[in-house]
């Protein structure tokens, strides 16, 4: 009966180990370079988020921890769009009683501006295990256009991401086409018909 017992553990180990679809250990982690000079916070950060979780990768799962390293450098010189430098409120507690404090965008970035761009890129995580313990570590974000990571990155560049591109201009005014006589255009834009 022990004999039974050995071997059914070792098929069991041996089934295990056959039916698992990826492990950890073949994980190759690729290091991203991403210039954050004039890039929306928003746009840069939906751009910035699939990688940290490896979707990018055909073996991405969604238990797993897959995903890759991301240095941002410029991330002071980042934009918002519209009034949202002066309307937009960034909100923490110490945890005493009446803690809540509140900084406007300008005032974070003028204090603190690598912290616009994890608070927008994590807010795009699920928040889990695996956002805490391995996603979060490999965002790295620096104010300026130097950081430690150039021998990992490499000195070709070929990992740099392209800027994020910003909304298309269209020749169409509420969904018509350009030929439509009844649309008015602005002064500053020219019909091309």
């Amino acid at each position: 009966s022990i004999d039974q017992r050995g071997c059914a553990c070792s098929c069991l180990l041996q089934n295990l180990l056959s039916t698992m679809s990826f492990p950890g250990r073949q994980a190759q982690r690729a290091w991203h370079l991403i210039d954050a000079s004039n890039q929306t916070v928003g746009r840069l950060a939906a751009t910035i988020a699939p990688i940290l979780k490896g979707k990018h990768k055909p073996t991405y799962r969604p238990n797993g921890d897959c995903g890759d390293y991301v240095v941002v450098i410029n991330a002071d010189k980042v934009d918002f769009t519209g009034k949202k430098w002066t309307d937009k409120l960034y909100r923490h507690h110490t945890g005493y009683p009446g803690g809540l404090k509140t900084r406007r965008a300008l005032d974070l970035l003028q204090r603190q501006p690598e912290s616009i761009l994890r608070k927008a890129t994590l807010g795009m995580l699920s928040r889990n295990n695996l956002r805490h313990k391995y996603i979060e570590p490999r965002l790295r974000i620096y104010a300026g256009s130097e950081h430690p990571y150039a021998s990992m990155i490499g000195t070709d560049m070929s990992n740099t991401m392209e800027p994020v591109p910003r909304k298309k201009e269209a020749n169409y005014h509420f969904g018509l086409g350009k030929g439509y006589a009844g649309a008015t255009l602005p002064k500053d834009r020219k019909s091309d018909s």
